[in-house]
């Protein structure tokens, strides 16, 4: 199983995502409200995957995606959007996102993701 680092402003987002990657025994191993923080959170727990937001305070997800990448190019990001931020969401995947969910989160999209997004790092380990 994997250890995962959630990244989203909305402590409710959070523990939804939280609930549904536990329900599928992976580890949290840490939870960041800005993209700042993502990045120190990164540095210091190593994770398999990160979901992150797109939209947040201090530094929005896309920024974050691609400082996470200077410090590991083989980071496993998924971006977490709201419906209409296509464009956004094209941004973090130029970025070096993997794969995207939509909020509000379905548990069968987000657990599809996560696998995909885990043998796509499999592939290159």
């Amino acid at each position: 199983m994997a250890t995962i680092l959630i990244v989203d402003d909305a402590k409710f987002m959070r523990m939804t995502l939280r609930n549904i990657f536990e329900e599928a025994n992976h580890t949290i191993v840490g939870e960041a409200q800005t993209g700042k923080e993502s990045i120190d959170l990164y540095k210091e727990l190593q994770p398999d995957l990160v979901t992150m937001d797109i939209t947040m305070p201090e530094m929005d997800g896309i920024e974050a995606v691609k400082r996470i990448r200077e410090i590991d190019p083989n980071a496993t990001i998924i971006m977490c959007s709201a419906l209409g931020q296509s464009r956004l969401v094209l941004e973090a995947i130029e970025a070096g996102a993997v794969d995207f969910i939509v909020k509000p989160f379905e548990k069968e999209r987000v657990m599809e993701a996560v696998d995909r997004a885990l043998r796509h790092e499999a592939n290159f380990s």
